[in-house]
This record gives structure tokens, sequence and C-alpha cells, in this order.
């Protein structure tokens, strides 16, 4: 059985980044290699959430990054992904935005994906915060996934 991956907003995101600095074509090529040849390696989902973020705001390549979501499988999100969004916030694992990064590891921790992929090393993918998420998760019954970059899953 193939693992689940819930792809976050910030994968399409570089999947068409233009800027140059060294690290962010890093970031795009490892993308790009993961999407291309790695994903068909796994059962890939995401949110609306995730297509919303998308469609808010003017940015280079916002129709390319839109499509390269339309053939991906939605998982729902239901009141009780409300109701851990609020958790989160409450108990400080995520900012106070309900639409933002907190949504998307409530998403991903109640859909019990065993990946959440995400750029966002800030407030997602961030070592720092793995115990904090993981223990907030087992208080709240929830499965934890594994917070990574594209790059940590090419094989």
């Amino acid at each position: 059985m193939r693992k689940l991956v819930y792809i976050e907003t910030t994968i399409p995101s570089f999947y068409f980044e233009q800027r140059r600095q060294p690290d962010l074509l890093a970031m795009r090529q490892w993308t790009r290699q993961w999407w291309d040849r790695n994903r068909l390696h796994y059962a890939v989902v995401t949110s609306e959430a995730v297509l919303d973020e998308l469609a808010r705001g003017d940015y280079p390549h916002k129709q390319e990054a839109q499509n390269l979501m339309a053939e991906i499988p939605l998982v729902p999100i239901t009141t009780a992904i409300m109701e851990i969004v609020d958790a989160y916030v409450a108990h400080k694992v995520m900012p106070a935005d309900p639409r933002g990064d907190a949504l998307h590891l409530a998403v991903a921790s109640f859909h019990k994906a065993d990946f959440l992929l995400t750029w966002n090393c800030n407030h997602i993918a961030n070592p720092n915060k793995f115990d904090h998420i993981r223990r907030v998760n087992t208080l709240l019954g929830l499965f934890t996934p594994e917070l990574v970059t594209p790059f940590a899953l090419l094989t």
C-alpha cells in the first residue's frame, strides 16, 4: 500500500518558483524532481484550503499552480478538523490564522496522512516544533504525520 502524502500550498508554489537565489533554485529543483518522478510512488491528497490559498492573490504562474493541483484528490475539511485547529491555536502549536498552517496540520493529522509535504519550515516542517506537535496530537488522540520537504522524499 502506498503511503499517503498531504500536499500543502508551498509545493505547487515552489514548482513554479521564479526567484534566482541558489537556495530557492534548489528548492524548485527538488520540488519538481519529487513531483515529476517520485509522486507516483505515493497516494497524494490535498484540501480545499490549499486550492483557496492558491486562488488568493496575484502572483506569477498562479494559473499553472492551480492547474498542477487540479487532479489531486481532495480530503474533506470537517467540523472536527476546525476543532483541532482551535486546539492547535490554544496550545500554541501554530499561529492564530485558522486558514493557514494549523488547518493544514489538522487536515493531515485527522486524515492520517503519513507525510505532510511542505516548504514551510518556520511553522510546519520545523524540527524544533516536532515534539510539541506530537504531544498535542497525542493529547487530542490524533495521528501525527511526518512533516517533510520534497527533498526528504526523494528516492
